[in-house]
């Protein structure tokens, strides 16, 4: 067994009030930019203020034995985890999706700062919890919940990963064009694009798919499945409408791009973060192999 104590590693984001300062900045001229819109400083502030103070008990609450460091939602692809880590989101759901895609076993622990705001149903724990619930996450026993994520693997290579879903399709407002293959069986698409989501994910934007398509595919968090859906598939001469949505248990699905240009392939809605997905590069989407290791509270 190790000697190292854990580390304790804080994940979170920029507040709006930095956001905003980083982007007019100076403090008045955020100011500014807010009273021509009807808002004031001073509610941006006391989130701020307000986050920074849940962050700093957060960070109280680590035993005095454990090493910390904290890391920013723009550096998580240059930031190197260890296997004795702690990660601890604090933040939004959204920031516990991001952090997914960089750990491996470590235990992930999201922390609401601010319940008034945030729904937290990934970042269910509270501040005041944080203290009594860190020693217990270095057992091989800990309660955690192991959601399964989704992975897309270009033929070169790339790889993405999502703790929600994946969405392959264009850039822009035109009709995504491509091949989909599971099992066997294939056709040709012109659609608005697909998106293969976990069990994480199939309470979001799939969610909402599939009601609309009536084609709901139950699907457990931890389980080793994901389900995919085709938004508005158009039938045509070579374009077919059959393969609409279905579950990735075994076979992986396969997507071939049909596009000259403006393909992509993006994970849990960061469109800046995308793969180019143009004429014939081939991505094949399965579960993935890690878990997220979520620490129940």
């Amino acid at each position: 067994m190790s000697s190292i104590p854990p580390r304790a590693v804080f994940v979170i984001r920029e507040t709006d009030l930095e956001q905003l300062i980083a982007r007019h900045a100076t403090r008045d001229q955020a100011r500014f930019f807010l009273e021509t819109r009807g808002q004031r400083i001073e509610t941006v502030e006391q989130r701020h203020h307000q986050f920074h103070a849940a962050l700093a008990a957060a960070r109280a609450s680590v035993p005095a034995e454990w090493r910390q460091a904290l890391v920013r939602r723009a550096d998580l692809d240059r930031f190197l985890f260890a296997r004795e880590d702690i990660v601890i989101a604090v933040g939004q759901d959204g920031l516990v999706a991001n952090v997914a895609k960089y750990v491996a076993q470590q235990p992930v622990i999201g922390v609401n700062p601010a319940p008034d705001l945030y729904d937290g149903v990934l970042a269910r724990v509270r501040v005041e919890q944080l203290a009594r619930l860190l020693p217990g996450t270095t057992r091989p026993d800990a309660p955690v919940e192991r959601r399964t994520m989704v992975q897309a693997t270009l033929d070169d290579g790339e790889v993405l990963v999502a703790l929600n879903e994946i969405f392959l399709g264009h850039r822009s407002h035109q009709s995504a064009r491509y091949r989909i293959e599971l099992a066997g069986d294939g056709e040709e698409h012109s659609s608005s694009g697909l998106i293969v989501a976990s069990g994480t994910g199939a309470t979001g934007w799939a969610r909402s798919i599939a009601e609309a398509t009536n084609l709901p595919l139950p699907l457990g968090t931890d389980e080793r499945a994901a389900g995919y859906w085709v938004r508005e598939p158009f039938p045509s001469i070579v374009t077919a409408t059959r393969m609409r949505a279905g579950k990735l248990t075994g076979e992986p699905l396969i997507v071939t791009s049909r596009m000259n240009d403006g393909g992509v392939i993006f994970a849990d809605g960061i469109e800046q973060d995308f793969l180019g997905f143009d004429w014939g590069r081939r991505a094949t989407i399965a579960p993935a192999p890690n878990s997220l290791h979520l620490v129940i509270g």
